[in-house]
């Protein structure tokens, strides 16, 4: 009788404790705390990383503004994480110096990023850089006493900068503007802007208006960035600096290109780059990449990787200085790059490829030079993997339940952040094999354990190519046996995205839906990143037939469970999603509604208007103007099939999103109402492509509500 009791009220107590939760509300995106940029020190007894929350923007409550701190958090596991950066400017991109002592970050000030030392030892962080084109990526120097970084250099201003170009060069690529030969417009004038003068000098006063912003002149290939048309062009470069008030940044970098993943040998002497130079093509031409050495102060600048067609990226020198990590790939955007290692002082000959299909990224080496860490999405979650460098055996640590976003490991320590169902993102330690994890931070903790939350129940089936296609099915969060409920499918873009448990930026938005009584179900459709290579190209020329089948497959299984509502469907997805979207519900009329977000809906016009316009040639075999090509586009554009829409449809998109182009939109809804379907369209001003990820959060909330409340228009 007394287990009995204690049986009772222990279930009582958990009823009681499961009632008093809270749900998840559209205005708890803004309670979510993001972590990122984790760095050990040398002695692995602290971690630093940044820490993103979201806050009111001056007086107004209803805007929103991003802040990013640095923080601290001590690796013993037993002393809560500090604020160590406090100004209202952001702090980023922390770097220990090599005796642990100090940290380097970035911080804006007046417009331009610049570096700033910050002493563990007390007082206020001092600038060090306040170098005219900015400064960012912050490295220390082996020894301690200087630092590299990186910087943007416009090339107006590339040509004209008396240390950056002394001799006054000019590209020897083509600068691509029609009528001129060598690029003898580049070349030094000493005429006068005058309108009614003589050609030079009218050539001189249409400079002064491109200069201020009178007039944009386009002549290279890729004219759009994320927000805009942008005729400029620009490269970035390295520079090093001491760490004393004063000292005057030095030019490493040479020539009209650019240079990325720059980082010292670990004797100092050396400096290993990856870029593409000496190309005689047009900087936007050319898709190929090399990796190269150069001297500390770089002189000698040598190739240690390239050939014609290829791509090699992400160096990585290991603690000795004699191993060289990277991956290569052919020029294709539609692949998995290879992992290789090789001796530093070496050549290609000497390359060992490390076997692994997944897209790799965040190269760590252990200090014994035994392992090399890395993560991977794959199978719904971004684990992390150690590569044994003997054996070239790749081992994976954590889970697919779960995404691992940024780590570091030291001393046998390993701190790294975690998103997870139960979690958006919460930082953890545990040894250099990831065992014994444990959470050292309570970021997101303290308020989502006060929440009902959906968790989803992963499952497979087998599509039409044989391929093992993965989903997750989510009830509503206060599910009951024997009611039926609202579904949604919801659909990733891309299209080698890949969903799961482990994705934090789809956190809030299903437990939002489950939290309103929907049900969700998603999948990793063919074309979809984290399963191989094979399964990535799966939707070569098959963007809407091939995937429609996977995400409605799932659908069915999902219904088939019996506690849908079938006359309660709905469908939603943004990008590559908005697309299939669209191509959905112009092939199957089962939904009651659907959303579209920032999609594209005539491929021919994509090209055009989308700065991802490669997807194009790379996905369909041509351009536009070539016969195969132009009838794979229009057979895969759902604009070739508006006429059969007839499901209630809201439209997204962001003023400036050049990714897709927004013009996409305005054609499927100017289409919808000349045939008179039920469709309304929403412009979200200033917003790019970004929107739902990092976008203004007040456009944020408008976008889920708008969207949940178009559904319940057609749903209830």
């Amino acid at each position: 009788m007394q287990r009995l009791m204690v049986c009772i009220c222990l279930f009582i107590a958990i009823r009681v404790t499961a009632q008093n939760k809270q749900p998840v509300t559209v205005t708890d995106m803004l309670k979510i705390r993001s972590i990122g940029n984790v760095t050990l020190s040398p002695d692995g007894s602290k971690a630093a990383f940044t820490v993103t929350t979201i806050e009111n923007d001056g007086e107004s409550k209803l805007d929103y503004k991003y802040v990013t701190q640095i923080w601290m958090a001590p690796t013993d596991g037993n002393t809560a994480p500090r604020q160590l950066t406090t100004a209202k400017e952001n702090a980023t991109q922390p770097a220990w110096s090599p005796d642990g002592k100090q940290l380097a970050f970035t911080r804006m000030t007046d417009g331009k990023n610049q570096v700033f030392l910050l002493s563990l030892e007390g007082g206020e962080a001092m600038q060090l850089t306040k170098y005219k084109y900015g400064a960012t990526a912050p490295r220390w120097s082996p020894d301690g006493k200087q630092i590299l970084f990186a910087s943007y250099i416009p090339l107006n201003d590339l040509l004209k900068d008396s240390i950056l170009n002394p001799a006054k060069k000019i590209p020897n690529w083509p600068i691509e503007k029609p009528g001129f030969d060598n690029n003898e417009q580049l070349k030094p004038t000493t005429a006068k802007a005058n309108p009614d003068g003589t050609l030079e000098e009218v050539r001189a006063y249409l400079n002064n208006n491109v200069n201020d912003k009178k007039a944009r002149v386009i002549n290279k290939l890729n004219f759009q960035d994320e927000l805009n048309i942008n005729g400029d062009l620009g490269f970035i470069h390295f520079f090093i600096t001491g760490i004393g008030s004063g000292d005057a940044p030095k030019p490493l970098t040479p020539g009209f290109y650019s240079y990325g993943s720059a980082e010292f040998t670990p004797d100092g002497k050396q400096l290993v780059f990856s870029a593409h130079i000496d190309s005689l093509q047009h900087p936007n031409r050319s898709q190929e990449n090399e990796i190269y050495i150069a001297n500390a102060d770089g002189s000698g600048l040598r190739k240690l990787l390239g050939k014609e067609k290829m791509v090699y990226t992400s160096p990585k020198v290991s603690p000795s200085g004699k191993w060289l990590a990277f991956q290569f790939s052919d020029e294709s955007w539609v692949t998995v790059p290879k992992l290789a290692i090789m001796p530093l002082n070496g050549s290609e000959k000497d390359m060992i490829v490390i076997p692994f299909d997944r897209s790799k990224g965040n190269f760590t080496w252990s200090a014994d030079e035994k392992y090399l860490y890395f993560i991977a999405p794959s199978n719904g979650g971004i684990p992390l993997y150690q590569v044994n460098i003997k054996t070239k055996q790749v081992e994976q640590l954590t889970d697919y339940n779960a995404g691992i976003s940024s780590f570091d490991v030291a001393n046998n320590k390993l701190v790294y952040v975690k998103t997870e169902v139960a979690n958006p993102f919460e930082l953890y330690l545990a040894d250099a094999n990831a065992r014994n994890a444990r959470r050292i931070s309570d970021f997101n903790h303290h308020w989502v354990q006060n929440r009902t939350l959906s968790f989803p129940e992963k499952k497979t089936f087998t599509n039409d190519k044989g391929m093992t296609v993965e989903y997750w099915v989510m009830k509503p969060a206060n599910y009951q046996p024997g009611k039926k409920y609202p579904l949604l499918l919801e659909i990733h873009g891309g299209p080698s995205a890949m969903w799961g448990p482990g994705e934090s930026s789809m956190w809030h938005e299903y437990q939002f839906f489950c939290n309103k009584g929907y049900g969700v179900v998603y999948c990793n459709p063919r074309g979809s990143g984290g399963y191989g290579e094979a399964f990535l190209r799966a939707n070569i020329n098959d963007w809407g037939k091939g995937p429609s089948s996977d995400v409605l497959t799932a659908l069915d299984k999902t219904v088939a469970e019996g506690w849908a509502d079938t006359s309660k469907l709905a469908v939603t997805g943004g990008s590559y999603a908005g697309y299939l979207v669209a191509w959905i519900i112009a092939h199957d009329h089962r939904f009651k509604a659907a959303c579209s977000q920032r999609g594209v809906y005539d491929l021919s016009t994509f090209f055009g208007e989308g700065n991802a316009w490669r997807l194009v040639p790379n996905y369909f075999g041509g351009y536009p103007w070539e016969p195969t090509a132009k009838a794979n586009l229009e057979r895969e554009s759902p604009i070739s099939y508006v006429h059969n829409i007839t499901t209630p449809y809201i439209i997204f998109h962001g003023d400036n999103d050049r990714r897709t182009g927004f013009v996409e939109s305005e054609m499927m809804y100017r289409s919808l109402k000349v045939l008179g379907r039920p469709v309304e369209y929403i412009r979200h001003p200033n917003a790019s492509h970004e929107i739902t990820r990092s976008g203004d959060n007040r456009q944020r909330i408008d976008q889920m509500l708008r969207t949940w409340e178009f559904f319940e228009r057609w749903i209830k």
